[in-house]
């Protein structure tokens, strides 16, 4: 149960950094706020786990270049970009399709557990609810021809689940072969800021405005961001996969629409109609509907439970 609720926390959170990332692109570039949010995390991690960890392979360098490229670069950079163009509440609710493309990729990797019917009916019906909110949020005219910045927004957003659901499948292999939690976040963080500092020097090489960055509304949501959503987050994001899988874990992905819609009502003041009302019913109740439960799912977290020798440390510091 806890792992289910450090998932739960986990994705409590992350449904806030739409609306907090929303209010810093006002006077911060997309760029800008990746390097200094995960440069911010990666100094934490550092100081949580000082030592550098030995890798047990040499070729495990791969996976850890491949989940910092993914889940810290590409679908960070994606994320902020699409926030540009539609609204914290339709990034949220499309991003939720991730776990629907974990278990598609983890299929296609061998590991078809999670597909049955139970999982088609959800997948259509989430999809359904993705498309719901996607018209609820554009403007008549670009929903009726398909075009404007909305529709450009809620493509890179459904782009930044698929990205993660690879990272989540990378994560769940570097769990298997018997990582320190925080350690191999830090790694893949590492990885991560250097792909996007390469990327900010070569698109957005001037820096934000001093006063932007010490305003303080924008330093409270950095700090949220690096310490919070970035460093604490992506360690217990670790942990709910290393002991529920991937897939499990991913599931509660489907949260994050009611909780993004909330705050980015209450703080932002977007709006709130029938269409998106209808979409986060339909896309919640994917959740539930795409979970194979019974004897498969308890064979899963068994499987995973057996390479949770590093639990206890990581978890002391939470």
């Amino acid at each position: 149960m806890k792992y289910h609720l450090i998932a739960l926390f986990t994705i409590f959170v992350w449904g806030i950094t739409f609306v907090s990332t929303k209010v810093l692109l006002v006077d911060i570039s997309p760029l800008w706020i990746l390097l200094l949010r995960f440069a911010f995390g990666l100094c934490i991690l550092c100081v949580m786990r000082p030592h550098v960890m030995k890798l047990r392979e040499r070729t495990d360098e791969v996976l850890f270049v491949a989940a910092g490229a993914a889940g810290i670069a590409a679908y960070y950079l994606l994320e902020n970009v699409a926030l540009v163009f539609t609204t914290a509440t339709a990034v949220g609710v499309i991003v939720a399709a991730s776990p629907l493309f974990t278990a598609l990729l983890s299929a296609a990797l061998g590991d078809r557990s999670s597909l049955n019917v139970r999982f088609f009916c959800g997948f259509a019906l989430a999809m359904g609810g993705l498309v719901i909110v996607g018209a609820g949020t554009m403007g008549e005219e670009d929903f009726i021809g398909l075009t404007g910045f909305d529709l450009l927004g809620d493509m890179l957003a459904l782009a930044a689940a698929l990205v993660w659901a690879v990272y989540s499948i990378l994560v769940a292999r570097i769990a298997q072969k018997g990582y320190e939690t925080i350690a191999a976040t830090k790694r893949t963080f590492v990885w991560g800021v250097a792909f996007i500092l390469i990327a900010t020097l070569a698109f957005d090489p001037q820096m934000p405005q001093l006063s932007a960055l010490l305003d303080w509304r924008n330093a409270l949501n950095l700090l949220f961001l690096g310490a919070v959503a970035s460093a604490a987050c992506f360690v217990t994001w670790g942990v709910a996969v290393k002991h529920l899988g991937a897939t499990a874990t991913s599931t509660y992905i489907y949260l994050v629409p009611a909780i993004t819609a909330t705050a980015s009502i209450l703080i932002l003041g977007e709006p709130l109609n029938v269409l998106i009302i209808l979409g986060l019913a339909m896309t919640i109740a994917g959740l539930f509907l795409s979970q194979k439960r019974g004897v498969d799912k308890e064979a899963e977290i068994r499987t995973e439970t057996m390479h949770s020798e590093t639990l206890e440390e990581p978890l002391k510091w939470h």
